[in-house]
């Protein structure tokens, strides 16, 4: 197993960094741009943009902030929202983003993973998933957690691996903004299916949260808001007690 990356995720409503409890209740956290270079000298192995109201809104994912985060930042970094074509996705990446993360316009249209893909590499395609649990099964939401689809979310994942996407970015809407810690079941049904790399978001709320997640489930990276944007525990801190714990990671 590589070193297990930790990515801060930064959720972005009208230029600002947002974060809730399950898809609700925002709370303005910073700018954008600042926190990432924040998270960046604080040893991010990424980080990942969710532009979360250009669905909603019916626009475009801003170009402008891959832009002034690549000035900035020398991680790779992903943004996503709003992303429903090529031209769309070739914007975010000349301005400087290392992938694109589809959502809700993979789901309208799955031959969308493959036309980026094809394109730009199968390393530049993140496909986001958001779930529900269903009792033993997960449900997939589309619009920023606001549409049930009638999808099942280990078959999604399948067919988005399928389809060319190089990563999937898997997010428990139950467990979002909690802190209660992973749904480690969902990630490992996952796995079981899949031989691209899995990031686990949704939950993560202490160094013990993130301990039980590398040591139980083979996901590749964990991905979290709300610890570090509030001061939780810092970039840092988590990684020099996962290392303590036995969790490669990158110091």
């Amino acid at each position: 197993m590589l070193s297990r990356r930790i990515i801060p995720c930064l959720d972005v409503n009208r230029g600002r960094v947002v974060k809730g409890i399950n898809f609700e209740g925002l709370r303005d956290a910073g700018d954008p741009v600042e926190l990432a270079a924040r998270y960046y000298k604080e040893g991010a192995d990424e980080l990942t943009f969710l532009d979360i109201s250009a669905t909603k809104e019916g626009r475009g994912t801003i170009g402008e902030l891959a832009a002034a985060v690549s000035d900035r930042v020398f991680v790779p970094f992903t943004v996503g929202g709003g992303i429903r074509s090529v031209e769309d996705a070739r914007n975010i990446l000349k301005n400087g983003a290392d992938k694109v993360a589809v959502n809700s316009a993979a789901i309208a249209n799955p031959s969308l993973i493959t036309e980026i893909a094809e394109e730009f590499g199968s390393q530049s395609v993140v496909v986001a998933v958001d779930v529900k649990r269903r009792g033993e099964n997960w449900t997939v939401y589309a619009k920023a957690g606001e549409k049930e689809t009638a999808l099942d979310a280990l078959e999604w994942c399948e067919v988005a691996q399928s389809k060319g996407a190089g990563e999937i970015l898997l997010t428990s809407i139950d467990r979002d903004g909690t802190k209660i810690g992973f749904d480690l079941e969902l990630y490992t049904a996952v796995r079981r299916r899949l031989g691209i790399p899995i990031i686990a978001s949704g939950g993560g709320g202490s160094v013990e949260s993130f301990v039980e997640l590398f040591e139980n489930t083979d996901v590749d990276a964990a991905l979290a808001a709300s610890i570090f944007h509030f001061g939780r525990i810092s970039i840092p801190q988590l990684k020099q007690q996962l290392r303590e714990s036995g969790v490669e990671v990158r110091l």
